[in-house]
């Protein structure tokens, strides 16, 4: 269809009026929104010079509260770090069997600390001093076990503790401690050295009182426990140690058997502890020795008795016994952990041939029984120490090292907000 002339000429101008008429329309939007603007801050200049100081406090405050209004962030999970100081001369046997019978004890303790409703991370180192099987050079110290959250490498180490005569330098010891663990830069978080000996505290090339001040730079408390009479350690300075770091000092009778009350409860959970040992999946160069060790302190713990093997158990089953380096349950658990970057040859020779999803299905099967198996502990754990506590009102009082510990930490951890 051809259009008419006329109808041709006209377009151009048309669509001219049509783009004037939508640019007009912007900008009267556009001068509208000038215009509020201006407007706004004009009102606002006004109200500024009228009333001065007091618009601009009220205006800060209301941006303040607002900001105020903002969700708190999630509180941080703590660590408590605590470094076991033994002396290894001649006359502290006793206290080297209380430290072994007893560990166990203390763990169970640690875990049950919480801070906001978070249960925080624990680490354990061990040194022993004293000794003369040990380098003179470096004070006879020995640092046996840096700072591991891998609690059967502790009770294995403490097992291989011996004593022999020697020279005890608390100090140095001390200082020693301080400076080779990997302690944490966050005040909030609990540190706790507990040196026990029973030599003068003030022997040697370190004065105890720079290796204390040390520890107090660090935020690391101090607690010194006298094996042998409560006045004879002060006599011999050990509470003046404690002191500078506002640390406990404590004595005790190292040769003091640990006694162990049996319950109606302790068959059945050292079963479950044979159950649970079943849900650890070996993996790397180090799983099948490390399995194997698990195993062994099973049998070290039972060396005090049936009922110590059943505390080891209550510690197994709990937050703080952990095994991500060797045990695929427990490194699954970890972020960034990958289960298809794990060898063929790292895994148990049950999961080599398994696909990705079979490996993975395995684990949470493993996982599943775990933690059934540690929630009947948990709860046989509960009515045994309800037992135990009604057979212990007749028991004679007596100060021994994991009570010792125990009531120092609970006493220091208060101070961080943790609850036990």
């Amino acid at each position: 269809m051809i259009l008419p002339v006329a109808s041709i000429s006209l377009y151009p101008l048309r669509y001219s009026i049509y783009l004037s008429e939508k640019l007009k329309n912007l900008m009267d939007m556009l001068m509208k929104k000038k215009t509020i603007f201006l407007f706004t801050t004009f009102c606002f200049a006004f109200a500024c010079s009228l009333y001065g100081n007091n618009f601009l406090l009220l205006f800060k405050k209301n941006i303040t509260e607002k900001a105020l209004n903002l969700p708190d962030p999630p509180p941080q999970q703590k660590k408590i770090k605590v470094a076991l100081l033994l002396d290894t001369s001649n006359s502290m046997d006793g206290l080297i069997e209380q430290a072994k019978s007893q560990l166990w004890t203390i763990v169970n303790e640690l875990a049950l600390a919480k801070c906001d409703g978070i249960k925080p991370t624990i680490q354990i180192a061990l040194y022993e001093y004293g000794n003369d099987r040990l380098n003179a050079m470096e004070g006879y110290i020995k640092m046996v076990t840096p700072l591991t959250d891998d609690l059967d490498k502790i009770s294995e180490d403490l097992f291989k503790l011996t004593t022999n005569g020697g020279s005890e330098f608390c100090g140095h010891v001390i200082q020693t401690a301080c400076k080779q663990l990997d302690w944490s830069s966050d005040g909030n978080d609990l540190q706790v050295i507990f040196i026990a000996g029973n030599e003068p505290f003030n022997q040697g090339g370190v004065p105890y009182q720079k290796a204390c001040a040390l520890a107090t730079s660090k935020n690391i408390v101090v607690n010194t426990i006298y094996c042998g009479p409560y006045e004879e350690g002060i006599a011999g300075l050990w509470k003046s140690g404690a002191d500078i770091t506002k640390g406990n000092y404590m004595s005790i009778e190292q040769d003091r058997k640990t006694v162990y009350i049996p319950s109606p409860y302790d068959d059945k959970i050292s079963d479950l502890n044979t159950q649970l040992n079943t849900t650890y999946i070996e993996y790397g160069s180090l799983g099948k020795e490390k399995k194997i060790k698990q195993a062994e302190q099973d049998v070290n713990a039972e060396k005090y008795g049936k009922e110590n093997k059943v505390i080891r158990a209550v510690s197994k089953s709990s937050h703080v016994y952990k095994n991500k380096s060797w045990d695929l349950v427990d490194a699954s658990d970890e972020k960034d952990f990958k289960l298809e970057q794990v060898p063929t040859s790292d895994l148990p020779q049950e999961m080599q041939s398994m696909t990705t999803v079979q490996k993975q299905k395995y684990i949470e099967t493993k996982k599943a029984d775990r933690e059934k198996i540690k929630t009947e502990i948990y709860q046989l754990n509960m009515q045994r120490e309800k037992y135990i506590a009604e057979q212990k009102k007749s028991e004679a009082s007596g100060k021994s090292l994991d009570k010792a510990m125990i009531e120092a930490i609970k006493k220091q951890a208060a101070e961080k907000n943790l609850t036990f």
